[in-house]
C-alpha cells in the first residue's frame, strides 16, 4: 500500500509509524524542514519538505500511484485542498483529511465533502472523537478505557486491578465457574509495561491493566467483579475551554442531564464564547492552577475533574490538585507519549491520548477485509478488531477449539442475529456473523486475510 501523510505533527508521526511498522510506503509531507528530519531519521519513511496543497509537492511524493492520502496538518483548508487535488488530478481511491474547525462540521453543512463538492471519503475530528471518548469513559466509573462495539451490544473494558481486586492471583479459566452467568472475556494484560495475550491458565496481579470484552448488558456486572461499583459521577469540573472541553460539555448537557457542569477557561474571550454557546454549564474564567478558582469551582465535591486544556502539564498538575483537594476520579488529557510510565504512580485515574484516539479512527479506513472497525490498544500492544466472518473464511463452520486462530489473537465475543455469544472451545463461527477479535501487531495481517474474499468465493 502506498500512502501520503500530509503533516508530520504528533498525530501525522503517529499514523506514518504505524503505517511503516506493516511495511506500507509512506511519504510524509510537511512544511517544516525540521519535523521532516526528524521524521526521516526516526521512521523508515520518505520525507518531503513543501506544501501538501501544491500539486506539484503532491506529485514529487507519488500521488499518481498512491492508494491513499492522509490529510493531518494544523491547516483545515490546507488538508480539504490537497484531498481535492488527489481526487481531481491524480485520481487517489482513499482520502482522509482531519477537520478541526467546527463550523465545517455542522450537520447543516454536511453536503459540503460528498463527491460532487469536495471529494473527501472520510472526514476526522480528534476533538470530537476525544469528547466523545472521554464522555464514554464517565459514564462507567472505574473503567479507564470504553469501546462499543457491534452497535452498542458489546464493549470493550479497560481497568486497573487493584488490592480490592476480588479475582486476583485466579487462573482466568476459573471465571467461568466463579461467574458463570457472567459474559465476558478477557483478551488482554498490560504487566510493567509488557502486553501479555492471556491464556486459561494466567492470573491477575495487582497493579496490572486489564482490557476484557463483555456483553454490554452485563457491564455493571463485570466491573463489580473488578471491584469497581462506584457510581457514574454527578458533578464534574472541566479544565480547558477550547474544542474539546466545549464538545464534552455539549455532550453532557445533551446526554446527561442529571449532572452538574462546570468549566474553568482562562482566556477570557474563550470563557464568554463556551458561556453563550452553553446552556447549563458554569463557566469560571481563571487558573485552573490557582487554589481559589478551584475553591470556586467547589472541587472538592466534585466527583470527577476531566482536565482538556491544551497544555500538558497544565491538565496534570491541575487533576493532582483537584484530587488533592478531595476530588474522587480524574481524567486527563495527555499529549506527550514520555509522560505515560509516569502517570499512573501520580494516582491520575484515566489518561487520554488524542493521539492514539486519532490514530485507531484512521486505522479502521486502512484495514483491508469485511472489518468494521478498529481500535488501537496501549502504544503497539495490539488492535481491538470488529469483522463480519464470510462463508470462505477458514474460520467459519469449525469449532474454536479446532480453528487455527494466528498466534496473538482472541476472540472475545460474537454476535449473531442481534444475540451476544460469549465464545467456548465448541463454539462455532457462521457466515454473517459479527466477530469481536483482539490481535497483537503482529498478527493483524493474518486476521486480515481471514475476513477477506477470496478468489475462489466468485
Amino acid at each position: 500500500m502506498k500512502v501520503i501523510v500530509c503533516g508530520a505533527g504528533q498525530v501525522g508521526f503517529n499514523i506514518a509509524r504505524y503505517l511503516a511498522s506493516e511495511n506500507a510506503d509512506v511519504t510524509v509531507i510537511d512544511r517544516s524542514q525540521e519535523l521532516i528530519q526528524k521524521i526521516s531519521d526516526s521512521l523508515d519513511v520518505k520525507g518531503l519538505v513543501g506544501f501538501a496543497s501544491h500539486p506539484d509537492v503532491l506529485e514529487e511524493a507519488g500521488a499518481p500511484d498512491a492508494d491513499m492520502v492522509v490529510a493531518v496538518t494544523y491547516a483545515d483548508e490546507v488538508n480539504m485542498v490537497a484531498c481535492q487535488i488527489c481526487h481531481s488530478i491524480f485520481e487517489v481511491p482513499t482520502k482522509i483529511a482531519r477537520v478541526r474547525h467546527q463550523s465545517y462540521l455542522d450537520p447543516a453543512w454536511s453536503d459540503l465533502f460528498s463527491r460532487d463538492h469536495m471529494p473527501i471519503d472520510h472526514i476526522i475530528s480528534p476533538e470530537i472523537e476525544v469528547a466523545r471518548a472521554i464522555s464514554r469513559r464517565l459514564q462507567i466509573p472505574g473503567a479507564f478505557d470504553v469501546i462499543p462495539l457491534a452497535d452498542g451490544k458489546v464493549s470493550l473494558i479497560g481497568v486497573h486491578c487493584t488490592s480490592d481486586t476480588p479475582i486476583l492471583d485466579t487462573p482466568l479459566r476459573q471465571l467461568t465457574g466463579l461467574f458463570p452467568d457472567l459474559h465476558i472475556v478477557v483478551v488482554g494484560i498490560q504487566r510493567d509495561g509488557r502486553g501479555i495475550v492471556p491464556t486459561g491458565d494466567d492470573q491477575l496481579y495487582e497493579g496490572d491493566d486489564v482490557y476484557f470484552v463483555a456483553d454490554a448488558a452485563h457491564l455493571a456486572r463485570a466491573m463489580a467483579a473488578f471491584g469497581h461499583e462506584e457510581r457514574e459521577a454527578r458533578r464534574i469540573v472541566i479544565v480547558g475551554g477550547g474544542n474539546i472541553g466545549l464538545n464534552l460539555a455539549r455532550r453532557v448537557e445533551m446526554n446527561n442531564p442529571h449532572v452538574s457542569l462546570k468549566l474553568i477557561e482562562r482566556d477570557k474571550a474563550r470563557a464568554e464564547l463556551v458561556a453563550q454557546t452553553l446552556e447549563r454549564t458554569v463557566v469560571i474564567h481563571g487558573d485552573a492552577l490557582d487554589t481559589d478558582i478551584l475553591e470556586e469551582a467547589n472541587v472538592k465535591a466534585a466527583e470527577g475533574v476531566v482536565a482538556v486544556s491544551n497544555d500538558d502539564e497544565v491538565n496534570i498538575l491541575a487533576s493532582l490538585l483537584a484530587k488533592r483537594y478531595g476530588c474522587r476520579r480524574a481524567v486527563t488529557l495527555v499529549n506527550k507519549q514520555s509522560y505515560g510510565p509516569l502517570i499512573g504512580s501520580l494516582g491520575i485515574d484515566t489518561v487520554v491520548s488524542p493521539r492514539a484516539i486519532t490514530v485507531s479512527t484512521i486505522l479502521q479506513y486502512v484495514r483491508r477485509g469485511r472489518i468494521r472497525s478498529v481500535h488501537s490498544l496501549s502504544e503497539g500492544f495490539g488492535e481491538l478488531i470488529e469483522a463480519d466472518a464470510l462463508e470462505t473464511s477458514s474460520l467459519v463452520g469449525v469449532p474454536l477449539r479446532d480453528a487455527r486462530l494466528p498466534d496473538g489473537v482472541l476472540i472475545g465475543a460474537i454476535v449473531r442475529g442481534g444475540r451476544v455469544v460469549i465464545p467456548r472451545g465448541e463454539t462455532v463461527v457462521r457466515a454473517g456473523d459479527r466477530v469481536v477479535m483482539f490481535a497483537t501487531t503482529a498478527s493483524v495481517k493474518k486476521v486480515e486475510r481471514l475476513f477477506s474474499v477470496k478468489l475462489e468465493f466468485f
